[in-house]
């Protein structure tokens, strides 16, 4: 396959991009506009990225809103407390069914690297066994990691210890953890160091829903954050949410920074989602209750975007479009400028793969896989001005969407 006529991000001109055997092997600049070969795809001037990543996304839960209840007060609580009442519903059949629609959402919308979280305080582990029974199935269009995520807590749900051991045999590959919905914070303390500890025992990844509260009081992100640290596995764990970040005053801010770029810990905001479930309790202000990530991003620590569900009981919304995630982000986050738009799209391609740690095969690089999605738009800010349509998705050099852009069947005569 070669592509012509791409543009490509942080680079200058026109690029000519050819793949073989599922790899790149040659990225060449264009001396000007090329006419395509019949067998070429032609980019039309359009930005050439690599793949979107999804980095936080609970696939055992998408399209369950409403069964059996609605989550009336749209309090996270709530929203654990519906789906406590979901989950005896649920079977094999109905898991795989709802995840492959949802799957197909995200690949229609550009996303080829996934990871979801799948609630494993359930003694038979369904979900789970289901999601991971797809996983070679899906390989072709995705890859897919599965994080054993305790959604009712390790010490506080029975036997959440041999559950979350029991997950890593059925093929879970990444730790989760829930530290400010266990019972006490000591419960939450030491939930922290058990699955730090159980990650260096299995040499897995972590990411933990960490702090998605609005009390300025649950700081276990410093705990997470010093039991990393301390094992030398930073790049390899994640504090997802870390909500509480917005309430915490700016003097211990500015201390547990420090920490944390010491660290190496990734993280994950989920703009829409937080937005909607935090600031519950207030009158006004209400809170908006996204973590500091322009503060992050600045401080040079690795960040990125996820969008949690798919019309669930936390978030009736979500249609698969990171792009609308990534529009809401930057608006909630005042990341407007200029310099912020112009990297933007990092926060949902580069920053994920490496959250994901998967950035050894990923990117616009002569060697790597050939996976690329071409998107409205000739830089990053086109393409969230346009937020227009992925035209292409291609994985390891074969076609997996193609769309056209929407078109006017003649031209609107300009306002005299």
């Amino acid at each position: 396959m070669i592509i012509n006529n791409a543009k490509l991000r942080g680079k200058q001109g026109l690029h000519s991009i050819e793949c073989e055997n599922g790899r790149f092997v040659s990225i060449i600049e264009q001396d000007g506009l090329v006419i395509p070969l019949e067998s070429s795809l032609d980019a039309k001037m359009n930005l050439l990225s690599a793949p979107f990543v999804e980095p936080h996304i609970h696939l055992d839960a998408v399209f369950t809103a409403g069964e059996p209840n609605w989550n009336l007060s749209g309090t996270l609580f709530e929203g654990i407390e519906r789906w406590a009442e979901r989950k005896p519903m649920l079977t094999s059949e109905d898991v795989q069914r709802r995840v492959l629609k949802a799957v197909q959402l995200l690949v229609e919308n550009g996303v080829q690297h996934i990871r979801t979280h799948v609630d494993i305080t359930d003694p038979e582990l369904v979900a789970l066994k289901a999601i991971v029974a797809l996983k070679e199935k899906l390989s072709a269009y995705i890859d897919l990691q599965i994080v054993a995520f305790p959604q009712e807590g390790i010490l506080s749900f029975p036997n959440g210890k041999q559950l979350m051991e029991k997950a890593l045999e059925q093929g879970a590959d990444v730790i989760g953890g829930i530290p400010h919905f266990e019972y006490t914070r000591e419960y939450g303390v030491e939930s922290m160091r058990w699955i730090i500890d159980l990650a260096e025992k299995h040499g897995k990844l972590v990411d933990v829903h960490c702090d998605e509260i609005d009390d300025g009081a649950s700081r276990f992100l410093e705990v997470l954050a010093t039991a990393a640290l301390e094992k030398g596995i930073g790049e390899r764990v994640t504090a997802s949410h870390t909500s509480a970040m917005h309430s915490y005053n700016n003097a211990y801010c500015s201390k547990l920074f420090r920490l944390l770029k010491k660290s190496k810990i990734n993280f994950i905001a989920l703009p829409t989602e937080n937005m909607h479930l935090q600031g519950r309790f207030d009158g006004y202000p209400k809170i908006r209750g996204i973590t500091r990530v322009k503060e992050i991003k600045d401080a040079g620590m690795n960040i990125c975007f996820g969008q949690d569900s798919i019309q669930d009981p936390w978030y009736t919304l979500g249609n698969g479009k990171l792009l609308r995630v990534l529009d809401s982000g930057i608006h909630s986050c005042h990341m407007m400028g200029y310099e912020d738009l112009e990297t933007a799209l990092d926060l949902i391609t580069d920053n994920g793969a490496k959250t994901l740690n998967i950035s050894e095969n990923y990117g616009i690089e002569v060697g790597k896989p050939a996976n690329f999605i071409i998107l409205e738009g000739s830089n990053d800010v086109e393409v969230i001005q346009k937020q227009g349509d992925v035209l292409y998705s291609v994985r390891e050099g074969e076609i997996l969407i193609s769309r056209q852009p929407a078109t006017l069947n003649q031209t609107i005569p300009l306002i005299e």
